[in-house]
């Protein structure tokens, strides 16, 4: 039987069900302004958006986690081989599942580069750096991590191969490539930034490994975590560095609030990085100490991530589909080439949250099977779902 580390299964399954809630609100909420245009957002609105920023630095990050205790049982070459192919895999879920459950489009006009791509060509350039020491891993993600914003100061190319390669690696903010007349690639997630984070990860991984110093564990993790939320308060203030969006003084102190929350997620900034990571950090050490009814649910999503993702947008579009018959509207498109929604459809907030509770109790059971499957069983493709 296959051995989990219960922390990390608990922080990851927390997280999937707070991901399922921005889903929700991308495939059944109403169309409108965007959530953190302080303009024209409400709190409520606001925080159901800012919370689910924890998702992705989240997955990223202990993706690099989970690459360095899978090379507990494997060789370098092992390891590098086996990232190589997740990491091709994780793309290609992108390209050819979530892009149609996006698009909704069987003939593949939009291309869509999301989380999961930014896994793979995470793990991809973790495999061609595998050999190299811890050490100049940490500092190569350091680097990345407080360094890259200092690209906001530089131009980048805007046109020809180097303008494609620049915004893939370094500066996606929802760029759109095209690849001929009718189709294009939606390049969400820039990958430098974000590789970042899952070799912050892999670094990280280490406190995990076999027979290491749970006391030792939790106190670094503790000491990083309140390090990263005070840096980020620090610079946050200082207003000038890690994050292109400065904050500002709002028509009332909640919204001024919101401003200071509101940090850069494309191109993920320092700032962004720190504000979420910094907590997870200090859960990942606090949920070691927990074992309760609820610790043990969200444990639940946590052991099957990828089949949980691909399951619940699944069902989300599912119930797009039938909600949009129930109302009587056409299939015709509101026009977002990101994410296919019909023309008039959308329920209201509090209606998204209940949606959002019924996909989650919907999928507790399925899960829990195929969690129980996963542990029980050592085919090799169980690794990739």
């Amino acid at each position: 039987m296959k051995e989990r580390i219960h922390a990390i299964d608990i922080i990851r399954g927390l997280i999937m069900v707070i991901m399922t809630l921005d889903h929700s609100r991308d495939f059944l909420h109403y169309a409108g302004p965007s959530p953190t245009n302080m303009q024209t957002t409400t709190v409520i609105l606001f925080f159901t958006r800012w919370i689910t920023h924890y998702c992705a630095p989240t997955f990223v990050f202990l993706s690099g986690v989970s690459a360095f205790l899978a090379g507990q049982r494997r060789t370098k070459k092992e390891l590098s081989r086996f990232l190589l192919k997740r990491g091709a895999w994780l793309i290609l879920s992108d390209l050819l599942i979530i892009s149609l459950l996006f698009s909704f489009d069987l003939q593949y006009h939009m291309l869509v580069l999301e989380v999961l791509s930014a896994i793979g060509f995470g793990m991809i350039i973790l495999a061609l750096l595998i050999r190299a020491p811890r050490a100049v891993i940490a500092a190569i993600a350091l680097l990345i991590l407080f360094g890259h914003n200092a690209l906001d100061y530089v131009r980048p190319p805007e046109n020809g191969i180097a303008g494609v390669l620049s915004t893939i690696f370094l500066s996606a903010r929802g760029a759109i490539i095209p690849l001929s007349a009718n189709r294009a690639i939606a390049e969400l997630y820039a990958v430098i930034p974000w590789t970042g984070a899952l070799l912050m990860g892999y670094v990280f991984g280490k406190l995990y490994q076999t027979g290491a110093d749970p006391k030792k564990r939790q106190k670094v993790l503790l000491v990083c975590g309140f390090s990263f939320i005070g840096l980020f308060i620090l610079l946050r203030l200082v207003n000038h560095y890690g994050d292109p969006a400065p904050w500002s003084v709002q028509r009332n102190a909640a919204h001024t609030l919101l401003s200071f929350l509101n940090t850069t997620k494309q191109t993920p900034s320092l700032l962004f990085f720190l504000m979420t990571l910094g907590p997870v950090m200090v859960l990942l050490a606090l949920a070691e100490k927990f074992n309760n009814r609820v610790t043990a649910f969200f444990e639940v999503y946590g052991n099957v991530p990828y089949f949980y993702f691909i399951g619940h947008l699944c069902l989300l579009r599912v119930m797009n589909i039938l909600l949009i018959g129930l109302k009587g509207l056409p299939f015709k498109s509101d026009g977002n080439p990101l994410v296919w929604q019909a023309q008039g459809f959308g329920f209201p907030l509090w209606a998204v949250y209940l949606f959002w509770l019924f996909v989650v109790a919907a999928f507790y059971f399925p899960c829990k099977w195929y969690g129980n499957y996963k542990r029980t069983h050592l085919q090799w493709w169980l690794s990739y779902l």
